[in-house]
């Protein structure tokens, strides 16, 4: 079974490539995704969510400023910019078990 630093790592490298249809393999099929702009739930959720962020800063370069892994618990500082929009305060939270994120928390300002 895959530790939270593998699931993390490749979680992280499948959103650097944009690959967020394979990134799902990383994520529980009742996985819970709680978000300033509300609640998603499964790998329909997962989609939703990645897609809103899409919306917001469309082709965005991503940085990934902080990781940090306890147990079964992950945390992520990132960035990302665009030519349209800036996001300098991401932050999520993910709880990871038998392998996979079973919940995560996102939050971002988009400028």
């Amino acid at each position: 079974m895959r530790s939270t630093t593998e699931v993390l790592h490749d979680h992280l490298m499948k959103r650097l490539q944009g690959d967020v249809e394979g990134d799902l393999s990383n994520y529980s099929q009742d996985v819970v995704m709680l978000t300033g702009s509300g609640e998603f739930r499964g790998h329909e959720g997962v989609m939703q969510c990645a897609g809103e962020l899409d919306r917001i800063v469309g082709d965005a370069e991503f940085a990934y400023d902080t990781t940090m892994v306890s147990g079964e618990y992950g945390f992520l500082q990132w960035s990302a910019s665009s030519g349209d929009a800036a996001v300098c305060d991401g932050a999520d939270s993910f709880v990871v078990r038998d392998g996979l994120i079973v919940m995560q928390t996102v939050h971002y300002t988009p400028r």
